[in-house]
């Protein structure tokens, strides 16, 4: 879980150093041919190229369109406001994951949890803090990207044991390229210099380190033991945010994320009691 998180935030940097010069749907593709090109080679060499037709399943569907939704409003954010605030937003995905859980796969959520994701989204109100005008329209985008990356991560959790993490990787990333070309008819592309195919070849690096980790945690991981790790990102957020464009968050937005990442690992802690509970309970 820490490693995908260093790879989705190192991937954040770079895609936003080259937003400065290239579209949305030209960044995507560009970083979708370097990654798909390295997958091509790791799956080649390793033999995992074969059984590609399994991930023709409902679930990697909507995990599909959970990544694509996600990326098209997180980066849409990402490209508009600090790196740290955006990420910082994406600090309530674990607490929506618990509610959405409990409302559409019927988990088990105890009144302890319940309070801990209302006070969680009070936590992510003072990172947003709208204005008398209402919400600015690219927090809109980042609240969207959580709705879409908790759809990912509740089909991530229900995906049959025989799909590998490479092929839905591969899935998942041949879907964000094709996103981004089908993009390009709204957009004015332009010829990519040197700097930014580097730009995007080191995106495409570090967004595999992401789908590839963030992938095998949730899949084999017990949830409640490796979640909390999701929140090293802010870390990595705050430092990068400060040394590439000298961004440094003001007071509330700091306090609003500790409470929800406070929320977050409360969360996790009461679900992994509950496990153990249920776990002893005869029959």
């Amino acid at each position: 879980m820490s490693a995908s998180m260093a790879g989705f935030i190192f991937n954040d940097a770079f895609v936003k150093l080259a937003s400065a010069d290239l579209p949305t749907g030209e960044i995507l593709f560009f970083r979708g041919l370097f990654a798909l090109s390295m997958l091509s080679l790791i799956g080649f060499a390793t033999g995992n190229l074969s059984g590609l037709t399994g991930i023709r399943h409902r679930v990697v569907g909507w995990r599909l369109v959970g990544e694509v939704g996600a990326t098209v409003f997180y980066l849409t954010a990402l490209f508009h406001m600090p790196i740290a605030n955006a990420t910082m937003i994406l600090q309530a995905v674990p607490l929506l994951v618990t509610a959405a859980a409990a409302i559409f796969l019927g988990d088990r959520v105890g009144w302890r949890r319940w309070i801990a994701v209302g006070a969680g989204f009070l936590g992510v109100a003072l990172i947003v803090r709208p204005g008398p005008e209402g919400f600015d329209i690219w927090v809109l985008s980042a609240l969207a990207a959580i709705c879409f990356i908790t759809l990912r991560d509740l089909a991530t959790r229900r995906m049959p044991a025989k799909l590998t993490t490479f092929h839905v990787t591969f899935a998942t990333t041949t879907a964000v390229a094709l996103l981004g070309l089908a993009m390009s008819p709204f957009e004015d592309w332009s010829a990519p210099t040197s700097r930014h195919l580097m730009l995007l070849a080191a995106a495409a690096v570090f967004i595999l380190i992401g789908y590839f980790f963030i992938i095998a945690a949730i899949r084999i991981a017990d949830m409640a033991v490796v979640a909390p790790f999701r929140y090293s990102i802010v870390l990595w957020a705050l430092v990068i945010g400060f040394v590439v464009w000298g961004d440094v968050p003001d007071a509330l937005t700091l306090i609003g994320t500790a409470i929800v990442i406070a929320t977050g690992v409360y969360t996790f802690h009461r679900e992994r009691i509950a496990a153990r509970q249920a776990a002893k309970k005869p029959g």
